[in-house]
């Protein structure tokens, strides 16, 4: 059972990428056309660089006063955490399975 509570975890770490894969690079299209300066901040390949996403997840995304960006770039933060969080479920819950063995 516990096994299988590990699995759903790895599901909805799979729903949160999905939804990062949407939201994150919408974001970054509509920086590069709207706010080139902020984009460029970001570096070179901001779609997985670390300047850029911890960026995102630290919230300084909200520094851009834009309310169609902050649309955009808080359901990615809110998936890279939830991505992140069932990760680290399943991992605990698969390390509690190996115990209970």
């Amino acid at each position: 059972m516990v096994l299988f509570a590990a699995l759903c975890f790895i599901g909805v770490a799979i729903g949160g990428l999905t939804a990062f894969v949407i939201f994150w690079p919408l974001s970054l299209v509509h920086l590069r056309d709207r706010h080139p300066e902020v984009h460029a901040g970001l570096g070179p390949g901001p779609f997985l660089g670390r300047r850029s996403l911890r960026w995102l997840l630290g919230g300084g995304y909200r520094e851009v006063r834009d309310a169609q960006f902050t649309g955009l770039a808080t359901p990615a933060r809110i998936a890279a955490f939830v991505i992140l969080a069932a990760l680290a479920a399943s991992a605990i819950l698969w390390l509690w399975a190996l115990v209970l063995k």
